[in-house]
């Protein structure tokens, strides 16, 4: 038997190495909300804002763009579906899955609107909204969350670092202290999973 090629086991070194690092800094991410006493709190207010408007016959609306998009419509099954365990459906959607919808509005008015018209359409004095956006600087977020603000809707936002324009128009800011996009995101979807738990088990009680 040969030995194995000097420069295979060069770039399966190389390669350990950056999957142990991109963990490490996923890991890092995650102690620094850990360490952030004022952070947890305001997940806890997220959670209240949305099991608040839940039990007063409100509906919770996420959004995003690309891989926020998929985190949007992920939490919003999370609620409507099921988390930990079997109870009664909870009024969530996300703002971005009717791809007619999308493609008729962005062509006519432009990708800014999308979410702003649907939410007109769709939504009431007292729901939430929760806008997902690592930048924080998405427009057609933006153009939402001034939506929002005058049909009465709160606004919960899952960022970046800086919270980009969305921060100045959010009720309850969560930006995860990273300016590294994949960290942002597994951090914005561990929230989200938090605020879900808090959600199903302040509605339905402790039933897993």
């Amino acid at each position: 038997m040969g030995t194995r090629p000097r420069h295979r086991t060069n770039n399966q070194h190389i390669m350990n190495n950056r999957i142990s690092q991109s963990i490490e800094q996923s890991i890092a991410a995650k102690q620094a909300l850990l360490a952030d006493s004022a952070f947890l709190n305001r997940i806890q207010q997220a959670a209240n804002a949305i099991t608040e408007s839940l039990r007063n016959g409100g509906k919770i609306h996420f959004c995003g763009n690309g891989g926020s998009a998929a985190d949007a419509q992920h939490l919003a099954a999370e609620l409507s579906g099921r988390f930990y365990f079997d109870r009664p459906p909870l009024n969530a959607e996300a703002l971005h899955c009717n791809t007619s919808y999308l493609t008729a509005v962005g062509n006519d008015y432009g990708y800014e609107h999308i979410f702003a018209r649907l939410l007109r359409g769709t939504a009431h004095r007292g729901d939430v909204l929760v806008g997902i956006s690592t930048s924080g600087n998405s427009k057609n977020i933006i153009k939402a969350y001034q939506t929002a603000k005058e049909m009465g809707i709160t606004t919960i936002s899952l960022t970046g670092k800086t919270g980009g324009d969305m921060k100045a128009l959010s009720d309850i800011l969560l930006n995860v202290p990273s300016t590294d996009t994949p960290r942002i995101q597994e951090s914005h979807i561990m929230v989200g999973h938090i605020i879900c738990e808090l959600v199903e088990t302040a509605m339905f009680g402790n039933n897993g």
